[in-house]
């Protein structure tokens, strides 16, 4: 092989780990983006959330199965309030752990008290944690 053969062909080796190295878009490479964080679709919660505390001991009533007492006052906060608000403001609760639940499955927990409470979780809806 002659000697500018050699040459060409670790030139072109040394620029194509380069470019594998970097991207191939050098300085022009555009930075990623954190992704937006989880949208609630609107809904708004109008209740303090630490009187959402009481929905503590409704959680842990239905998780161990002992049934809910007729007179406990989580539902009666978010008897008037849309499904969407309802939803947010349990996980707003939840957020500022308010609930004081140590081992919390999100998805799984406020559906239970959705339901609990006669709400029904929006389809496609995450608490934005």
């Amino acid at each position: 092989m002659a000697p500018l053969t050699k040459l060409f062909l670790l030139l072109l080796g040394l620029n194509l780990m380069v470019t594998a190295v970097h991207g191939g878009c050098g300085p022009h490479c555009p930075t990623p983006t954190p992704p937006p964080p989880p949208s609630t679709n609107g809904g708004t919660c109008p209740i303090d959330t630490l009187k959402l505390g009481v929905c503590a001991t409704v959680l842990n009533l239905v998780k161990l199965g002992l049934g809910v007492p007729p007179n406990e006052r989580c539902c009666p906060l978010l008897a008037g309030l849309a499904d969407l608000d309802a939803a947010v403001c349990l996980c707003t609760a939840i957020r500022a752990k308010v609930l004081g639940v140590i081992n919390l499955n999100v998805p799984v927990d406020l559906v239970l008290l959705l339901n609990q409470c006669h709400k029904t979780c929006p389809p496609g809806f995450t608490c934005p944690l």
